[in-house]
């Protein structure tokens, strides 16, 4: 739930063995290229297509701010795969809050929201000095980044959202951003296209807001369990991720959920997490924490620790399902 944003809102690093994990990062960053003198940059490209299923958590402190994985890893009785956390446009980079996050064994992924920045300013070049110095920041770190931008783009409460921005103007302003970054020879960023689920909040087709296979590296969902998003993973997230097989075959992560405070959140901590494993998601990020529910006064409590139910359910059922890989960086 990023700054700027009034709902639930704005992946682990995961591959086939824990080896290449640990390969990938004791090999590019540390000792440089003999033949040019630079130093080598982190490489991503072993971290694309996962075979396992990560465990996460987002909430909008920031890297340096370690209580949700205490906290997390008290309650999941595992720590976190991933650490997402919100950055609004215009704001540096932390290579050193980053660095601490991986060298702990937290995939960092950070959602960049554009906040009152125009999407059709950043398409047209207007914003590229921030690109760049933000790109030549995230280049510096040795390490992978999970790069969320302009998060939930069809969703009609962002101020980059279908009331204020074009589809073409979110793809366009997209690979701006993404091609700036190539420039930079920035090669430690997993691109994550993350909408939010279509629903009846979010009727928007997702097709045009696809920047397109070079673009993007994981399709990342963002939905809740709640009183409006729904209950069944079948309902909330089946069907969005039947529209975006149409367009893309990209590895999908579950990018931001939650499961509300209900007499029946323990069925839906089993429901989500066997949906999940069953759909062959590559992880899931869970927001645990309390919001108020967008439009309203209603507080969401979506912590895993809200009833010893609701936490046996989320130990048992995340760990039945296969979700969660323990490495250290190496």
């Amino acid at each position: 739930m990023a700054t700027n944003r009034s709902r639930p809102t704005v992946a682990a690093a995961l591959v086939a063995a824990v080896s290449l994990l640990v390969g990938a990062c004791g090999g590019a960053g540390s000792e440089g290229d003999a033949k040019t003198g630079k130093a080598a940059r982190f490489e991503v490209s072993s971290m694309l297509e996962p075979s396992g299923r990560a465990l996460g958590v987002v909430d909008d402190k920031t890297p340096w701010q370690y209580g949700i994985v205490d906290t997390f890893t008290e309650e999941a009785g595992r720590t976190p795969d991933i650490r997402e956390y919100y950055s609004s446009w215009g704001y540096d980079f932390d290579p050193e809050g980053n660095a601490f996050l991986w060298k702990q064994g937290h995939l960092p992924m950070m959602a960049l929201v554009p906040s009152d920045t125009s999407l059709a300013d950043i398409a047209k070049g207007g914003e590229d000095a921030f690109i760049r110095r933000l790109a030549d920041q995230i280049a510096s770190y040795d390490g992978p980044l999970a790069l969320s931008f302009a998060g939930e783009m069809n969703g009609p409460w962002n101020s980059w959202g279908p009331e204020h921005a074009k589809p073409a103007d979110f793809v366009a302003a997209w690979k701006r951003v993404h091609d700036v970054f190539a420039e930079r020879d920035v090669t430690n960023v997993i691109w994550v296209w993350t909408p939010h689920v279509v629903d009846s909040g979010t009727k928007a087709e997702l097709r045009p807001y696809y920047p397109g296979d070079a673009y993007v590296d994981w399709v990342g969902l963002i939905g809740y369990y709640g009183p409006i998003d729904g209950v069944a993973f079948s309902s909330l997230f089946t069907p969005t991720m039947r529209r975006i097989s149409d367009f893309s075959d990209k590895p999908v992560l579950i990018a931001e959920t939650g499961v509300a405070q209900s007499d029946h959140k323990r069925a839906d901590i089993q429901d989500l997490f066997q949906g999940a494993a069953k759909a062959g998601v590559i992880g899931l990020v869970w927001y645990d924490q309390r919001k108020d529910w967008p439009g309203g006064k209603q507080l969401m409590d979506w912590r895993v620790n809200t009833s010893m139910d609701a936490l046996a359910a989320f130990k048992v059922e995340s760990a039945r399902n296969g979700f969660g890989h323990s490495f250290k960086n190496g």
